[in-house]
This record gives C-alpha cells, sequence and structure tokens, in this order.
C-alpha cells in the first residue's frame, strides 16, 4: 500500500461555500431545505470556517462562530462555536477531522477566545480533542389529561394573545436577551441568529402545524412567549393530539407558568412534547404529578478550555476556592501543568504555580464541570478526576457549582 495523502485545511473563500455547503448537507442526509440554505450562508463568518479539498473536491468542513457566553458569574465570555463540521465517507480515518481540529483550536487561541463549544452528532468523536458534556436538556413527554398545573399567585393576572412569530420577534428577542445573563450555558444572539427560531420547513413538521406563537403580557409590555406547533390525532377514545413546544421564556414566575398552562390546556391536544429545556425546568414543580411525564436528560453542549487560565478566570465561584490542579491536556500542550485557581463570588485569578498539585484532571473534565452542572465529586466517583489533597475535592466541587443548571437553549 502507498502512503496515505496528507490534507490540509484551508480558510473557506465565499465562491467555495455552495461545494463546501454540498459536502455537509451530504454528510447530514443529503437533504436541505432551501430556507435553511440562505440562512446558513448568512450566518457563515468565512474567515472563520475550514474547508479540506482533495482534487478541487470537499472533503471536510467545520466552522467558528463568534459567540459571547454565559458564564457562572454572569459574564459574557468570547466563545467559538464550532460548528457544521463534516468529513466526507469516502475520506475516513485518514486525519481529515483531526487537522481541521488542530487548526480550527490554534486559531480559536488566537482570536483571543478562552472557550470552545460544541454540539455533537456523534459524542464519542470529540472527548479525544477535550471537549466534555456540559450542559443537559430536558426532555418530557407530558400526558396533560392527567397531570395538570398549580400555578402560583398572580398568573390570572398575566395576559395571552396569539401572535405571528415574524410579527413579534423583536419583542421575543428582548425576553430572550434580558434572560442571557442569568443562566451559565446561554448564548448572546447576534445579528441574524433571531431568524433561526422561525425557520419552518414543512418537510420538518411531520405532519404538524405551521409554527404558532403565544405571548405573554402584563400592562402592555410581552413578559414572555411560547412557540410550538399542533399536530391533530385521534384514537379510539377520542382526541389524541400534541403539542410540540419549539421555545418558551419568561421574566417572570408568574408569566412563565401562564404559558404553561395554556400549553397543558389546548384543545383537543392531550400530549405536550417538550425537547431541549433546563434541567431545572420550572414546570416540573408546577405539575400534579410527575410521573405522567416521562422525562429524561439529553447531552447538550460540550465545552473546551483553550486557554485554562482565561477561562477558569472569566466565571465566578459560589464558594470560596483556593486549589491547584494538575491538568492533563495532549491536544493542545499549552494547557497541560499545574495551575493554582484562588476565586469566589466576586471574581477569580488563575496563574501557574510550581506549588504540589491538589487536583489532578484532564481539560475534558474541566470543560464538563466548567460551567457548574456536573460536579466534581461526581467526575472522581467515575475516576475522571483524582484527589491529591484531602479535602480539595469536595471544596472545588462546591465552588464549581452553580446556583441554577446551565442550558443551551438551541443550536447552532
Amino acid at each position: 500500500m502507498g502512503t496515505q495523502p496528507t490534507y490540509g485545511p484551508t480558510v473557506l473563500l465565499r465562491d467555495e461555500w455552495d461545494n463546501w455547503y454540498d459536502n455537509l448537507v451530504r454528510a447530514f442526509g443529503g437533504l436541505a431545505d432551501p430556507g435553511e440554505r440562505e440562512l446558513d450562508r448568512s450566518l457563515t463568518e468565512f474567515g472563520r470556517s475550514l474547508g479540506v479539498w482533495d482534487a478541487g473536491a470537499c472533503v471536510g468542513t467545520a466552522g467558528a462562530f463568534s459567540f459571547r457566553l454565559t458564564v457562572p458569574g454572569g459574564a459574557s465570555v468570547p466563545t467559538a462555536g464550532v460548528t457544521m463540521v463534516s468529513v466526507a465517507a469516502t475520506h475516513r480515518r485518514r486525519g481529515v477531522l483531526t487537522s481541521m481540529m488542530r487548526r480550527q483550536l490554534d486559531d480559536v487561541r488566537s482570536w483571543g477566545e478562552p472557550l470552545a463549544v460544541l454540539t455533537a452528532s456523534e459524542p464519542a468523536i470529540y472527548g479525544r480533542f477535550g471537549y466534555g458534556a456540559a450542559t443537559f436538556g430536558l426532555e418530557a413527554e407530558i400526558d396533560t389529561a392527567r397531570a395538570g398545573l398549580a400555578v402560583p399567585a398572580g398568573t390570572d393576572g398575566i395576559r395571552l394573545r396569539y401572535a405571528a412569530p415574524a410579527e413579534v420577534l423583536a419583542e421575543c428577542e428582548a425576553v430572550y436577551a434580558r434572560l442571557v445573563p442569568t443562566r451559565p450555558g446561554m448564548l448572546a444572539r447576534g445579528t441574524g441568529w433571531e431568524r433561526v427560531a422561525l425557520v419552518d420547513p414543512e418537510s420538518a413538521r411531520d405532519g404538524a402545524s405551521a409554527l404558532q406563537c403565544v405571548v405573554a403580557e402584563r400592562d402592555g409590555e410581552v413578559t414572555g412567549y411560547a412557540r410550538f406547533r399542533t399536530k391533530l390525532g385521534w384514537g379510539s377514545g377520542g382526541h389524541d393530539g400534541t403539542v410540540r413546544l419549539a421555545g418558551l421564556a419568561a421574566l417572570d414566575p408568574a408569566s412563565e407558568a401562564a404559558l404553561w398552562r395554556f400549553l397543558f390546556g389546548i384543545d383537543l391536544m392531550s400530549t405536550l412534547r417538550v425537547r431541549e429545556r433546563p434541567v431545572d425546568d420550572a414546570w416540573q414543580y408546577l405539575v400534579s404529578d410527575i410521573r405522567r411525564c416521562r422525562t429524561r436528560q439529553q447531552d447538550s453542549l460540550y465545552l473546551r478550555p483553550v486557554e485554562v487560565g482565561a477561562a477558569l478566570a472569566a466565571r465566578t465561584y459560589q464558594a470560596p476556592v483556593d486549589v491547584v490542579l494538575d491538568v492533563a491536556d495532549a491536544f493542545c500542550p499549552w494547557n497541560a501543568g499545574r495551575w493554582r485557581l484562588s476565586g469566589d463570588a466576586k471574581g477569580a485569578v488563575c496563574e501557574r504555580t510550581t506549588d504540589p498539585a491538589e487536583l489532578a484532571l484532564s481539560v475534558r473534565e474541566l470543560g464538563a464541570a466548567y460551567l457548574g452542572g456536573v460536579p466534581l465529586t461526581a467526575l472522581a466517583a467515575a475516576g475522571r478526576v483524582r484527589e491529591l489533597r484531602s479535602g480539595a475535592l469536595a471544596e472545588a466541587s462546591v465552588g464549581f457549582g452553580s446556583a441554577v443548571a446551565p442550558w443551551l437553549p438551541h443550536g447552532f
């Protein structure tokens, strides 16, 4: 056998986009709605996108959106949103993906962005590049015929009204923007990203209605919204329709409860299907019978510290921490070694040190724990974190935690 050729990624040019995108579409099943294609083109950041080429054909794609990610403490941190990653089936196991990940992380570091995040179509792929599962999404199939809600005081004072999703987009985006600093894992949406929530190809509805929207109002101000689709169904016992929630946000408990109560009570519907919600979502504590809700969790956002010192100093800690971390990072060796992290709820410092290590972990585990949703103690129980000083694990685990569960509100 001859030597396999080496494939090096290059920055995507505008006149290469169609070829590049066609390779991406083929890798993800070969179907793309024209509206989604146009939106993806408008969101592509060409100077941050890579392609791998073989004899003029695109065989690998990768991009990195310019995001700002909320971290514990509320700071909005520059973050590379890794996206549109694909390798042609004809070029698997030839180092194409590794070459793109190598170039991309080098680029992200040069851009001064301490974090990289992604959502994984195949979770097993990205651990070897240092990405750890940092947020999880709640899924539920709620039997609304049997499970009711006990709503808080003030809910009856909220006015609900139907509105065309596009007509109230600005008001809904304003609600979302006010919530971004309140929960780790949320993304500040830049120009153009508001359109993602309105993509509604008929081919993807599986017989459900077009996207609908209801807004919550108090004294004429929009305080929340729910986007959803309905699918009518009939069984031997009568109506058996399903509501499919596409997005919900609210500024206060009463507005949120009013929206959930509405979704539970739509005529001819007996099931509410919920996807990609926070694992501590409020409706779980309003519902009369959680067993009728068939809940489960799904991995969501994967996070990698690109610059360990800057990443750990960018967030705050809910209890004081003063710990020396011995970090392993074979793929980005500039992170490897010992770091002293000192911080509390007001701020943090993370610098190189020669002091003895107190906890040992890889950058993957650091990424999983970074947003506060995965306890260091749980990772230690799995053998992924080693305590080198008695008491260091419990102290650090409490400090790394978050008062609210981290959550990625939408994919990218």
